[in-house]
């Protein structure tokens, strides 16, 4: 099968620019974005609930832009005070340029591994063990992260600051894609409660991250793009990889 039409399991970029998009004029292929999951902030209140402290932190973790988005939310609802002095520690280069919107950016204040995983964050955070962290989390699917906090005995406090829920599909939209793009495990289970009689059949499905492949897998699903891989690590130059092999055998 040919791959004509591809679900990027995403929001549309604010901008219109995206490395997905230019696969549409490379290959001739229609790209279209659409969140499987969709992100439900914590409100003030509920964090008060959570008895953490914002201020008494001198360094701040994000695993995730909408991380950035809803710590700065909350530290303006709840009235704290951005501190200058604050060290961040992001999971990639992407999260950390994103911090820009908010902080005077200062590369002696922001770390962040060129790999974009989570180990190497670590190892970041393992030189800087005389600071307090606060880890900024969505509450739910956060073993990996917990674990690698209790093995590196970080000094931190956990701030559950978003949720994520199932985007679910109305029956008036299409479903008829020949690619699936997904970047957690949450997009993976709100497949299946949406479309619960999915057949894959030749559908290629793609997955960042390798908690992402595993859902896939014990889904009964096949994983035909992974990243990050021995070749691969953008999923991006994956998929471009991929449609160019397939519209060659086509």
């Amino acid at each position: 099968m040919k791959v004509k039409k591809i679900l990027v399991s995403q929001p549309k970029p604010e901008t219109g620019k995206s490395p997905y998009v230019d696969l549409e004029e490379k290959y001739n292929v229609k790209v279209n974005f659409r969140p499987f999951i969709k992100v439900d902030p914590i409100c003030s209140r509920e964090f008060r609930a959570q008895k953490v402290n914002i201020a008494e932190h001198t360094a701040i973790v994000f695993t995730s832009i909408v991380g950035i988005k809803h710590f700065f939310r909350l530290t303006e609802e709840t009235r704290v005070k951005v501190n200058d002095d604050w060290r961040y520690f992001c999971i990639s280069s992407s999260v950390a340029n994103y911090l820009q919107k908010y902080i005077n950016y200062r590369k002696r204040k922001v770390f962040f591994p060129e790999t974009g995983r989570l180990a190497d964050m670590f190892a970041l955070i393992d030189k800087h063990a005389e600071e307090k962290f606060l880890v900024v989390l969505p509450d739910n699917n956060n073993e990996e992260v917990i674990s690698l906090l209790e093995q590196h005995k970080v000094n931190h406090s956990i701030g559950l600051m978003y949720r994520t829920v199932s985007n679910d599909f109305t029956p008036e939209e299409e479903f008829n894609y020949d690619m699936l793009l997904f970047f957690s495990p949450e997009g993976i289970l709100a497949l299946k409660k949406n479309f619960p009689e999915f057949d894959q059949g030749e559908i290629v499905i793609g997955c960042l991250g390798p908690k992402t492949a595993q859902a896939a897998k014990e889904a009964n699903l096949r994983v035909d793009i992974e990243v990050p891989s021995p070749k691969y690590t953008s999923l991006t130059v994956a998929v471009d990889d991929f449609i160019k092999e397939n519209h060659k055998r086509r």
